[in-house]
């Protein structure tokens, strides 16, 4: 034990040189290019701290090393801790939750007056994150068309396996879930112990989790969403990339459909087609 202290410890001394500028650049172009994530100057020591456990971990003396592996690596494992590792993913249930209402109150007595023939509700949760959202989600569908008939499944997505782990367990503590509304608490989750609770399958089975990156060409789904929730991912791009990801949800928005996005972010009204309904919510007519 005492020599692997040592060991560790060594590597760390190794390692306790800062990421250079070079190197800084290389990963955070790499980033950008495969994920859309725009880091700025001042994001340096983020990705210093964020990587350099990886570099210790495996033995790298510095961040050329890594980052020659990670491009080299052909089982994709590397890529996938290195995405788990520099992707932000802070979220909590009922965050922002005039959108919700919105839907509830809104968007869902939409769909199910227009597709009343099809009974399908078709909402796609990008950015997903550790499923709080697509959770919430899927509790306002079952409030809404329980005993209705309706296929309620919603497509969640992330670009990191880590978070997707997270929200097919669906477990979350007791104090993240002191936001949820007593009725979902009691319909919806299953209290493990003091400190955790676990939703319920009765919402995780009509919720479907994919890795998915936004940043890919094109977005091919079966039929086109009725609702899309982006929200809080898009603030990370810059405009061309944020305007590319945008015209492509568009290609993939049923009319009438909606889009869902954070009210810290905002759309570019000269490039997009969808049209503004109120603060962070757009609609495709």
């Amino acid at each position: 034990m005492l020599l692997c202290s040592q060991i560790f410890f060594a590597l760390w001394v190794i390692i306790t040189k800062d990421i250079t500028d070079k190197e800084f650049y290389a990963i955070r172009d790499y980033i950008k290019d495969h994920y859309g994530i725009n880091l700025g100057d001042e994001k340096k020591s983020l990705i210093y701290s964020r990587l350099r456990t990886t570099l210790i971990e495996n033995g790298f003396e510095n961040f050329t090393q890594y980052f020659e592996h990670l491009l080299k690596d052909k089982s994709g494992d590397a890529i996938v801790r290195f995405v788990d590792k520099i992707t932000t993913n802070h979220t909590f249930f009922m965050r922002e939750v005039d959108h919700f209402d919105y839907l509830r109150d809104h968007v869902l007595p939409y769909i199910e007056e227009t597709y009343s023939a099809q009974k399908d509700l078709r909402i796609w949760c990008a950015a997903c994150s550790s499923g709080e959202e697509s959770n919430t989600l899927q509790m306002i569908a079952q409030d809404h068309f329980k005993g209705k008939g309706w296929d309620t499944q919603i497509l969640a997505t992330d670009i990191s396996t880590q978070v997707l782990d997270k929200a097919v367990q669906s477990v979350y503590s007791a104090d993240s879930v002191q936001t949820v509304p007593d009725k979902w608490k009691k319909t919806y989750f299953a209290k493990i112990n003091e400190a955790s609770y676990a939703v319920t399958d009765e919402i995780k089975k009509h919720i479907t989790y994919r890795k998915f990156n936004l940043m890919q060409e094109k977005y091919v789904f079966k039929k086109k969403m009725q609702v899309i929730f982006c929200r809080n991912v898009m603030i990370y791009f810059d405009n061309k990339t944020r305007d590319e990801v945008v015209a492509r949800m568009y290609e993939i928005t049923e009319p009438g459909g909606y889009l869902f996005i954070g009210h810290s972010e905002t759309l570019n009204h000269t490039n997009t087609k969808y049209k503004y309904v109120m603060p962070a919510v757009y609609r495709k007519t």
